[in-house]
């Protein structure tokens, strides 16, 4: 399995439950598909660096996990077609280095 860390944006006009339910799909997509969430984190509402889609704020979501390769493309797909995700990035994490690098920040994420 490898080592990935999933952050992604959706609208803040969103409710609460719509933005939970959102959460939880996404979560459920990696472990339907073998992964494993090593943790989840909701950073909630917070201000944009720049206006996407005329949202200067958006409600952040960090996901540490490992998987193998298929879920990123599944992830990837799901992304592209929901509308209420305005941004994500999936960054890989494959030699020594960069694994305890993410244990790292898994472990300070979970303080």
């Amino acid at each position: 399995m490898k080592h990935y860390e999933l952050m992604f944006i959706v609208k803040p006009t969103l409710t609460d439950e719509e933005t939970a339910k959102r959460f939880e799909d996404i979560q459920s997509i990696i472990t339907s598909n073998n992964g494993e969430i090593v943790d989840a984190i909701d950073y909630g509402v917070r201000q944009l660096a720049y206006e996407i889609e005329k949202n200067k704020r958006g409600h952040y979501f960090l996901i540490y996990f490992k998987a193998e390769g298929k879920v990123n493309k599944e992830l990837e797909r799901i992304f592209k077609v929901t509308e209420d995700v305005i941004r994500f990035m999936i960054v890989k994490y494959e030699s020594k280095k960069e694994i305890a690098q993410w244990e790292k920040m898994v472990a300070k994420a979970a303080v």
